[in-house]
C-alpha cells in the first residue's frame, strides 16, 4: 500500500467515524452518550488540577471563592448622599474631594472596560490563567496541562474543523435548495429543518452541551426574543431549539454567502451600513414582520455588542418601540470549560474561532422566561429596562445602566451633563439634598 492509499484510508475511516459516531446522531438531536462521558472525565480532570493547585500554594494564597478581583472598594451611593457628608447646603471647595475620589475609582478600575475582557475564574481549567491565584504549577500539572494541549490541537480541533465544514456547506447548500421553492407551508417547514439540523452539526463542532429550562416559554411566531449577548455562536445556542427571522447588518466573504443563502429560504432582515443608522427604516421593517403572526420569531440582541458573561448592559430601546409581545432569554456561558466571550477589539472573528474551538467545550445554559408586554403608561427606555432586569436576574448576571457602545465610543456629553445638572441642583437649592435636609 503505498502513501496516497493510506491516507486514503485514512481519511475515509476518519469521516465514517465523523459521520456515524457525531454527524447523523447530532442532525437528528441524539446522543450516543460520548459527550457525556466526555463531560465527566473533563470534570473530574479539572477538578483534580484544581486541587493540585490548592494544595500546593501557600495558605495565605488560598484561592478565592469569589470570581471578582476588584482592587478598590466602591462606594456605590448616589451623588447626594456621597456629598451630605463632606458639605452643606451650600457650595464648599470640599465637594472636589468627592469629585476626584469618583475620578481615581474610575481611572483604577471602573466599571465598564472590565465588561470587555474574559472574565477571572474560580478554577483552573488547563487553558490559560486569568488568575494570579493559579499560578503554581507541579510537574505533574505540566504534564497533564501538555497532554491537554495534545488532546486539544491534535484530536478535537481536526474533528470540530471538518464537522464545521460540513455544516456550514449543508447549511448552504440546503438553504439555497429550499429556497427555489415557492412560499408555502412546505418551504416554511422544509427551511426549519436545515436551519435546526445544521446548527445543530455546528454546535456539536464546538462540543456544545446546554441546558435549556423553561421551555413551555420558548417564543412564539409573531414574538420578538431579546436575549443577553455574550458571543456571535449565542445564534446558534438559541437556532438549536428553534427557528428565528434574524436581524443584521450586510456582511462580505463567507459570512456574506451564508447571510445571501439563508435569506432564500426565511425572510431574515439584512440592513446596508447606511440602512442601520435609519433607526425609524428599521423600525418600520421589523413592524411589517410581526404584524405577520405565523412569521417567525425576531431575534435580537438589545444591547448591540458583545459582554463578557458577567453582566447585562443597557438594551437599546428600539426593540421595544416595535410593539409585539416580547419573549426574554437568558444565557449564562460557563466559563470552567471554555471562554465563549468574543473580544472583537482584540481578536478577528477567526482568531476568536480558533480560540473556542481549541478549547475543552462551549457549556451553557439558556432560561426561557414568560412572555412580556409594554404596560400602559411605560415608555420603551421603562419597558427595555423591566426586561432587563428580569433577564439579569435569572441568569445571575450584574445589571449596569452603560450603553455597550461605550466599547469602542466616548462616553456621551449628555451622560456628563446629567451629573452637572444634578450638582447644579444642589447648589441652587432644588436638589434632593436639601429636601431631604429640609
Amino acid at each position: 500500500m503505498d502513501g496516497a492509499e493510506l491516507a486514503g484510508q485514512i481519511l475515509y475511516t476518519w469521516l465514517t467515524l465523523v459521520l456515524g459516531l457525531i454527524l447523523l446522531p447530532s442532525a437528528f438531536g441524539v446522543s450516543l452518550g460520548i459527550s457525556e462521558i466526555y463531560m465527566k472525565i473533563l470534570v473530574k480532570t479539572l477538578e483534580w488540577a484544581t486541587l493540585r493547585i490548592e494544595t500546593g500554594v501557600a495558605k495565605q494564597s488560598v484561592l478565592k471563592n469569589s470570581a471578582s478581583v476588584g482592587i478598590i472598594q466602591r462606594d456605590e451611593s448616589p451623588m447626594e448622599k456621597g456629598l451630605s457628608g463632606l458639605r452643606g447646603r451650600d457650595f464648599e471647595l470640599s465637594d472636589v474631594f468627592y469629585f476626584s475620589k469618583k475620578g481615581l475609582e474610575a481611572i483604577v478600575e471602573d466599571e465598564v472596560t472590565q465588561r470587555f475582557s474574559s472574565e477571572e475564574l474560580v478554577s483552573c481549567n488547563l487553558l490559560t490563567r486569568t488568575n494570579v491565584n493559579f499560578q503554581y504549577v507541579s510537574p505533574r500539572l505540566t504534564m497533564v496541562w501538555v497532554l491537554g494541549v495534545i488532546v486539544r490541537y491534535c484530536v478535537l480541533l481536526p474533528l470540530r474543523l471538518t464537522l464545521a465544514v460540513i455544516g456550514i456547506s449543508l447549511f448552504v447548500i440546503g438553504t439555497t435548495l429550499v429556497g427555489q421553492l415557492p412560499r408555502n407551508r412546505l418551504k416554511n417547514f422544509l427551511s426549519e429543518v436545515v436551519h435546526l439540523t445544521c446548527c445543530r452539526i455546528c454546535v456539536r463542532a464546538l462540543s456544545g452541551t446546554i441546558h435549556y429550562h423553561n421551555r413551555q416559554y420558548r417564543p412564539q411566531k409573531g414574538g420578538i426574543c431579546v436575549a443577553n449577548h455574550t458571543s456571535p455562536i449565542d445564534v446558534l445556542i438559541l437556532t438549536t431549539d428553534g427557528c428565528y427571522t434574524m436581524v443584521g447588518q450586510v456582511h462580505g466573504g463567507l459570512m456574506g454567502i451564508i447571510q445571501r443563502s439563508m435569506v432564500k429560504a426565511c425572510p431574515h432582515i439584512w440592513f446596508e451600513r447606511s440602512e442601520m443608522k435609519d433607526r425609524h427604516l428599521v423600525i418600520r421593517r421589523l413592524k411589517e414582520h410581526i404584524a405577520l403572526k405565523e412569521e417567525l420569531p425576531i431575534l435580537i440582541f438589545p444591547e448591540g455588542t458583545c459582554i463578557n458573561n458577567t453582566s447585562v448592559m443597557m438594551f437599546k430601546k428600539g426593540s421595544f418601540e416595535i410593539g409585539g409581545t416580547i419573549h426574554p432569554v437568558a444565557i449564562k456561558y460557563n466559563p470552567r470549560f471554555g471562554d465563549a466571550f468574543w473580544n472583537s477589539s482584540k481578536y478577528n472573528i477567526v482568531s476568536y474561532l480558533l480560540r473556542v474551538m481549541t478549547s475543552w467545550a462551549i457549556v451553557c445554559d439558556v432560561w426561557y422566561m414568560p412572555p412580556m408586554t409594554r404596560e400602559e403608561g411605560e415608555d420603551a427606555v421603562q419597558f427595555a429596562n423591566r426586561v432587563k432586569s428580569a433577564i439579569a436576574v435569572q441568569g445571575g448576571l450584574t445589571e449596569l445602566p452603560w450603553d455597550g457602545g461605550l466599547k469602542r465610543a466616548k462616553v456621551k456629553d449628555t451622560f456628563k451633563e446629567e451629573q452637572q445638572k444634578n450638582y447644579s441642583k444642589m447648589i441652587v437649592g432644588n436638589g434632593s439634598l436639601k429636601s431631604e435636609l429640609d
